[in-house]
């Protein structure tokens, strides 16, 4: 024996429900489920499509200054690309040794030749260091090419060797 389709066994209860109706219940039943396709069919399609244009029409005058404001920012930026920029000024010992002494960091040794310089800390906070670091590399465009970091003892505190570099860009 084969199981019913469940399917065939849906449209058998159906159309025996439809046969039990009257003529008037059948046409009341049709108006009622064309009133519910409406329905469905406005909520689902066109309510949102009307609802979704006008908040675009509302939205589009913002939308137009921002889109102005941004092509104007986009022309400053191409000015100011072209522009040339201040360099900054040339690693010294004295100036590396200004900004560290101004961090409370001193270091062991410094030697500057040229555009590189060397450095070594014993004992010193690493914190420190790297504020060091990120202040000279963002003021004075002075970039590390090498870094070796030792921990000690205490806590936060390393023995640093650092081979800087200052670059032009």
């Amino acid at each position: 024996m084969s199981k019913p389709n469940p399917i065939q066994t849906l449209r058998a209860r159906a159309d025996a429900f439809w046969q039990v109706r009257t003529a008037q219940e059948r046409k009341l039943l049709r108006i009622g489920g064309i009133v519910v396709g409406v329905g469905l069919f406005y909520s689902l399609l066109v309510d949102p499509a009307l609802s979704g244009r006008e908040q675009l029409h509302k939205e589009l005058p913002q939308l137009h200054q921002q889109a102005a404001e941004m092509q104007g920012m986009a022309r400053e930026a191409q000015a100011l690309k072209g522009q040339n920029s201040i360099a900054p000024t040339p690693m010294t010992r004295d100036s590396l040794n200004a900004g560290l002494a101004a961090r409370g960091l001193t270091p062991q040794s410094l030697n500057v030749t040229g555009e590189y310089a060397k450095l070594a800390f014993t004992g010193a906070q690493y914190a420190g260091v790297v504020a060091w670091l990120d202040a000279i590399r963002t003021e004075s465009r002075i970039n590390v090419v090498d870094a070796s970091f030792t921990a000690q003892e205490a806590p936060g505190v390393v023995n640093a060797t650092l081979t800087l570099r200052q670059g032009v860009r």
